[in-house]
């Protein structure tokens, strides 16, 4: 269904000041407001509209110019849920000189487009809606001939948003092999190693289509290293092989339990991925998870703290990540080792799981929420307030962003009578937070540059 609607935009945190209204009020205050001008930073229409221009003989980006001919069409492709803002910057540089396009957005994403149709699917689990959206980007990205461009803006998300099974492999079986790797707990680069190999568009299949017309792709980074196969696999080389898929789903214990038909498609020469050596593709990275560190790291010394980036890379258990983070800004706080009181360590562009017990199914709760669940035990007692959010404004699904918490969490839930410790190895995190109130709101971001934290270590009160 073509959707046509106005977006809100500017990206925030929506309950800034009722998250500020408990525990360690100032400390909550700075680590939020710190990582809302990290989620500013993520903006792919800002950086869209930067690196863009239209030319009198063609587009340039990146102050490289493509050059389009008389009777050369320029069409835009994608799917994610960071496309939505390049699609409108597009747009308003590019103007009529865009001949067509297709995008598909997050439900509850709205979009007031003219030359391009949106179509709206779901995430973090294809449904039949992302079938009819991937149809038509195949069927635009067939009509492209030599010398036409096409921008691709595929972004995170993209995979579930934009779902094509392969001949033989139903939709009812590729959605179930989503869920079994969704639930495995393995890091989402294993994920796309795995789903790259079983579809019509991924693994640069509908650069296959496209070709040999020109490709360039506008994109926003949502995995460790920015390895680009990784973000907009629809549209550039695929590095890996189905070989290295086989591995990941032995690896995990799961290829006993994937669907037959996509064990036998695995097996069988249709799940390589095409040569794209002959392909005219550039990729230009609108935004990182380093360039959100950077700017959190003014918006932290502007506040007078020291900042520490920790990472833009780090991926693994969400829990276990919330403890070691929550036990270095214990050590910090009490002991001023590894860090002075006064410090902020900080982090954008890794992206944490969820390992549960019976692969394929779901809690109640996102990476972020049980990363804060887990710290907010080691931080008992301390000067320290951390928070965990997912940039794209729905951590695991759900409606939250993610979560806050500081040394006063776990004394507020007994006073509740929350029982932290059972929602962790339930994976119910959702829950108690709701109730005590440390639930991140920002509702859909249009950005997708995966987990961000802040933690704010204070000095002890003496």
């Amino acid at each position: 269904m073509n959707a046509r609607a106005v977006r809100k935009t500017g990206a925030s945190i929506r309950n800034l000041d009722q998250l500020c209204s408990r525990g360690l009020t100032e400390l909550r205050r700075d680590a939020l407001e710190i990582a809302q001008v990290g989620l500013a930073a993520c903006d792919g229409g800002v950086a869209t509209r930067e690196a863009v221009s239209l030319t009198p003989h063609g587009v340039q980006i990146d102050g490289f110019e493509h050059r389009l001919e008389p009777g050369q069409r320029l069409f835009v492709l994608g799917a994610g849920k960071a496309t939505l803002p390049i699609a409108e910057a597009l747009e308003d540089v590019l103007g009529d000189r865009i001949d067509s396009g297709v995008v598909i957005l997050r439900r509850g994403e709205t979009a007031d487009l003219r030359r391009i149709e949106c179509y709206i699917a779901d995430h973090p689990l294809p449904t039949r809606e992302s079938v009819e959206g991937a149809l038509h980007l195949e069927e635009i990205a067939q009509e492209a001939k030599e010398g036409d461009l096409v921008i691709a803006c595929f972004t995170g998300g993209s995979s579930a948003l934009a779902s094509l099974p392969p001949d033989g492999v139903t939709f009812e079986d590729k959605r179930r092999l989503h869920e079994l790797l969704l639930g495995s707990g393995m890091p989402i680069s294993l994920v796309n190693t795995v789903r790259k190999h079983v579809s019509t568009i991924k693994g640069g299949r509908l650069a296959a289509h496209i070709a040999p017309a020109r490709i360039v792709n506008l994109t926003i980074s949502d995995v460790a290293g920015d390895v680009h196969d990784l973000v907009t696999d629809p549209s550039v080389q695929d590095s890996s092989t189905v070989k290295d898929a086989i591995a990941v789903l032995d690896d995990y214990g799961i290829w006993d339990q994937i669907p037959a038909s996509i064990a036998a498609h695995l097996k069988s020469p249709a799940a390589e991925s095409p040569d794209l050596s002959g392909a005219e593709i550039h990729t230009s990275m609108l935004v990182t998870g380093i360039g959100v560190c950077e700017a959190m790291v003014a918006e932290t010394r502007a506040r007078g703290y020291k900042p520490v980036v920790l990472t833009t890379t780090l991926e693994g258990e969400a829990r276990e990540m919330g403890r070691f983070i929550a036990d270095m800004a214990r050590s910090s706080s009490r002991a001023g080792y590894p860090f002075e009181p006064g410090s902020v360590i900080l982090g954008c562009g890794g992206e944490n799981a969820v390992t549960i017990a019976g692969k394929g199914s779901f809690g109640d709760g996102g990476p972020g929420q049980e990363a804060a669940l887990a710290a907010s035990a080691i931080l008992d007692g301390c000067q320290v307030a951390s928070l965990f959010m997912d940039t794209d404004g729905a951590d695991g699904g759900t409606d939250a962003a993610g979560a806050i918490c500081d040394g006063r969490t776990a004394v507020r839930a007994v006073e509740n009578g929350l029982d932290l410790r059972q929602a962790l190895l339930s994976h119910t995190s959702r829950g108690p937070l709701d109730q005590l109130g440390d639930l991140i709101e920002t509702g859909a971001t249009g950005t997708n540059v995966n987990d961000l934290f802040v933690t704010v270590i204070g000095k002890e009160k003496s």
